[in-house]
C-alpha cells in the first residue's frame, strides 16, 4: 500500500504538471515562488485525503485492495480536477486564478487555492469512502457535497463586510486565510455527513441533507462569536480588510477549523 500511495503521487504529480497552463517548477525554483508553493502544497495534501479515503475499510484481499484503492484514488484525481475548475468558475470567478499566481506572485490566491484543493478532497474522500455503495454514489454523494461548499462561499461572502474577490485579488493574505480556513472546516463537516456505509437513498440522503442544514446554521453562529472573542478590543474584519492583519486571518483559519473537527467527530 505504501509503494501504491508513492506511485500514484507520481500520477498525481504529472496529473497536475499537464493540466497546469505553465512550468510549475520554473515558478518553484527560478522563480521562488510561494504562492504558487502554497497552492501544490494543498493541491499534494488532498491527494493524501483522496488516499486515505479509498484506504479505509475493511479488507478483501490484498490483490483486491490495491486495485479498490488505485481505482477509487484515480477516481478521486479527476473530481478534484473538476472541483478546481468549479472552483475558479463560481468561487473566484471575478478574476484568472493562475494568472495571479503566475504573474503576481498572489500568495492569497495561493493559500485560496491550496485550502480549495484540500477542501474538495475532504468533499471527494467523503463520497468514496463507506461500504455497500459503489461508483454511482459516489458521484452523487460528491456532486452534492462539491454543490454545499459552492453554496457556502456565496454564504460566506454574504456574512463578511468587505469583497472577498475584491480582497484576494488585492493579495490580502489575511482575507484569503480567513476564507480558504473557512472551506476547509465546512468540507470536514461535509466529509463526516458523507463517509457512512451505503443503507438507502433515503437514509443517506436524509442525514446528508440534515447535516449539511445544520453546519451552515453552526459555522454561522461561529464566525460571529469568534468576531467578538478572537480579538476582543478590536474587530476582526476590520483587522482583516483594512489592517490586512495577517495574524488575523491565521486565527480565523484555525478557529474556524477547529470548530469543524469538533463537530465532525460529533457526527462522524
Amino acid at each position: 500500500m505504501l509503494a501504491l500511495f508513492l506511485v500514484l503521487f507520481v500520477v498525481a504529480k504529472g496529473l497536475k504538471r499537464w493540466l497546469t497552463p505553465y512550468d510549475i517548477d520554473r515558478e518553484l525554483t527560478g522563480n521562488d515562488n510561494v504562492a504558487q508553493a502554497c497552492g501544490l502544497a494543498g493541491y499534494y495534501a488532498g491527494f493524501t485525503v483522496l488516499f486515505c479515503g479509498a484506504y479505509l475499510g475493511p479488507s478483501q484481499g490484498w490483490l483486491m485492495d490495491l486495485a479498490v484503492v488505485a481505482g477509487y484514488t484515480c477516481l478521486g484525481l479527476v473530481l478534484l480536477t473538476v472541483s478546481r475548475y468549479l472552483n475558479d468558475r463560481f468561487i473566484l470567478h471575478e478574476f484568472s486564478i493562475a494568472v495571479a499566481i503566475r504573474d503576481d506572485h498572489n500568495k492569497a490566491a495561493g493559500v485560496v487555492q491550496g485550502a480549495n484543493y484540500l477542501a474538495s478532497a475532504f468533499v471527494v474522500a467523503g463520497a468514496i469512502h463507506g461500504e455497500g455503495g459503489g461508483v454511482i454514489t459516489a458521484l452523487v454523494f460528491y456532486a452534492i457535497g462539491q454543490i454545499a461548499l459552492l453554496l457556502f462561499s456565496r454564504l460566506y461572502e454574504w456574512l463578511t463586510p468587505y469583497r472577498i474577490q475584491d480582497e484576494i485579488a488585492g493579495a490580502n493574505l489575511a482575507a484569503g486565510l480567513g476564507f480558504g480556513g473557512s472551506m476547509v472546516a465546512i468540507s470536514l463537516v461535509i466529509m463526516a455527513a458523507t463517509n457512512d456505509d451505503f443503507v438507502s437513498w433515503t437514509a443517506n440522503l436524509s442525514w446528508l441533507g440534515i447535516n449539511i442544514l445544520g453546519v451552515f446554521i453552526y459555522l454561522i453562529g461561529a464566525r460571529l462569536f469568534f468576531d467578538k472573542v478572537l480579538i476582543s478590543r478590536d474587530d476582526l474584519n476590520r483587522e482583516i480588510a483594512q489592517d490586512r492583519n495577517t495574524g488575523a486571518g491565521l486565527l480565523e483559519f484555525a478557529s474556524a477549523i477547529s470548530f469543524a473537527a469538533v463537530l465532525y467527530f460529533m457526527i462522524g
